[in-house]
């Protein structure tokens, strides 16, 4: 049984780093790419940053480029969000995920497990 269990998030003032991370188990995690999505109160869920199964491809939402940094270690079944100059407005609760069938990299339906999601807050 596929498991996702990020962790890392707290509270934390604008400017700030966090380190998120996802802990894969139950699948070949090697064979699946990965990505971190995020949801803010009464807002839609959007994608953050993808990486492919390789770590070779890698994309990031606008809103975060060159301030996060997604990794992976397959050895260890690790996905990582490194996340810089944090802002109010990255306030949410993360959320990994892991997929095979692709739909598009911020499309729910390219993901078929989710992790529990770990919150982000970010004081002005």
């Amino acid at each position: 049984q596929v498991q996702l269990v990020a962790s890392g998030g707290g509270s934390v003032q604008a400017g700030g780093s966090l380190r998120l991370s996802c802990a894969a188990s139950g699948y070949s995690f090697s064979s699946y790419y990965m990505a971190w999505f995020r949801q803010a109160p009464g807002k839609e869920r959007e994608g953050v940053a993808f990486i492919s199964n390789s770590g070779e491809h890698i994309v990031y939402a606008d809103s975060v480029k060159g301030r996060f940094t997604i990794s992976r270690d397959n050895a260890k079944k690790l996905v990582y969000l490194q996340m810089n100059s944090l802002k109010p407005e990255d306030t949410a609760m993360y959320y990994c995920a892991a997929g095979r069938t692709w739909a598009g990299a911020w499309d729910n339906r390219s993901y078929s497990n989710w992790g529990q999601g770990t919150q982000v807050t970010v004081s002005s």
